[in-house]
């Protein structure tokens, strides 16, 4: 039964992770702009989504702004067992990630722009089908969090401008999986876990116009541990294993870490723009978790879980052509390594190094309101295990994905 609880503290690590659709916990699905150019824009402002691509850029805005933007998000997992060659799919509904921004610049202060941020970089829901082979490993993950970023932005030189953010970040999670136990009527037994978590950290960011065609951008998303405190343990056991499996609450730590991003934004016309940005991701500080439970019994003990996962690089790319009367057109891609290693490998988190490719479209109505829409698509496969679970065979999944956003300027 202990390796039961050790999944189970690698699970609670999700509480801020984009289940089928990031490299390791990372997602940028925070502006419908960004997102047609390979999900890039951290050297070029663009629209209020800037406050969380870097806040540096923000300084170089010249009106009040909101933004509204959801991305559907569908996903499909298979797993083909390795030994018998059994394939299960997941069926889990399509997410809905949002964001909205306020961006504002004071009369009195034109160098000065103040900012609040609301995005869900990650929230999903991952189920399988009854029965599958990995359903003492995991059945289902429904998560969710909000980040919170209220954010300043400096012009402190005609090509320069700084900003920072500070966020708040709040989230839950329910997990379920069963426990190779039977009722006597054949059921298996289960678990579910559902807690709350709440951490804090910032978000720093420099623009500079290098030329007046060539811009570049530095941003850094610092580490934040989220910490789940009175969390809640509910296991429906037969009656006999009650004692061994009590109502109970647990605590831990959760680690996200650190990203730092260097930008580079290119114009070559008045119509055509090139983006590029380059992530640094602090995984290696997700080597192992702790879980600690009120209560311990001989089945349920405190555990560490090794994760061991290691610091990896993202590329992003894209570029956009501004038509006239208020039409733009966009496209971009990107490939990322997976932080995951062989032996680590879980089945929500079936992750590997991945392409992907995106697109966009935008329309300005008149001068106050602006539409945008997107669309991302990646298919990635992962041969592996897990030595915890026992788990060993192939992972394929398919992620699509469509944006919708709105903006008013005054």
């Amino acid at each position: 039964m202990r390796n039961f609880f050790s999944v189970i503290l690698a699970f609670l690590a999700l509480l801020t992770c984009e289940i089928s659709f990031s490299q390791g916990y990372q997602v940028n699905f925070q502006g419908q702009k960004q997102q047609g150019m390979g999900l890039a824009g951290t050297a070029i402002y663009l629209d209020g989504s800037s406050l969380f691509f870097n806040p540096g850029s923000v300084a170089f805005s010249n009106e009040n702004s909101i933004n509204i933007a959801v991305t559907p998000i569908s996903g499909n997992t298979l797993y083909v067992d390795g030994e018998t060659g059994q394939g299960y799919r997941s069926n889990s509904p399509i997410g809905t990630p949002f964001s909205a921004y306020g961006l504002f610049q004071l009369k009195d202060h034109a160098k000065l722009k103040l900012g609040i941020a609301a995005y869900t970089p990650f929230g999903s829901t991952v189920s399988y089908e009854d029965n599958w082979m990995g359903r003492f490993a995991l059945t289902k993950l429904q998560l969710k969090a909000i980040f919170i970023q209220p954010t300043f932005s400096y012009r402190i030189a005609d090509v320069i401008g700084i900003g920072g953010g500070f966020i708040i970040s709040t989230g839950n999670v329910v997990l379920e999986k069963d426990i190779p136990v039977q009722f006597s009527d054949g059921e298996f037994a289960s678990a579910s876990l559902s807690g709350s978590a709440l951490g804090f950290g910032f978000n720093l960011g420099i623009h500079y116009d290098l030329t007046k065609k060539l811009s570049a951008g530095l941003t850094y998303r610092s580490k934040i541990e989220m910490n789940v405190e009175e969390g809640d343990a509910s296991f429906n056991v037969p009656e006999s294993l009650d004692p061994n499996f009590p109502d109970n609450t647990f605590s831990g730590a959760l680690p996200l870490p650190q990203v730092l991003t260097l930008g580079l934004a290119y114009k070559a016309s008045d119509h055509l723009t090139f983006v590029l940005d380059i992530n640094r991701v602090g995984w290696k500080a997700y080597d192992t978790l702790a879980f600690d439970y009120a209560i311990n019994t001989s089945s349920l003990e405190d555990t560490k879980s090794p994760r061991m996962y290691e610091s990896t690089f993202a590329f992003r790319t894209g570029a956009s052509y501004d038509f006239s009367k208020g039409l733009s057109l966009r496209l971009g891609g990107g490939f990322g390594f997976s932080p995951v290693q062989n032996g680590y490998i879980t089945p929500e988190t079936p992750d590997n190094d991945r392409w992907y490719g995106t697109a966009g479209i935008g329309y300005v109505f008149g001068k106050h309101f602006s539409l945008d829409a997107t669309f991302y698509y990646t298919q990635i496969s992962r041969t592996g295990n897990n030595i915890e679970t026992g788990l060993n065979g192939r992972f394929d999944t398919k992620a699509v994905a469509g944006g919708l956003g709105l903006i008013y300027k005054w």
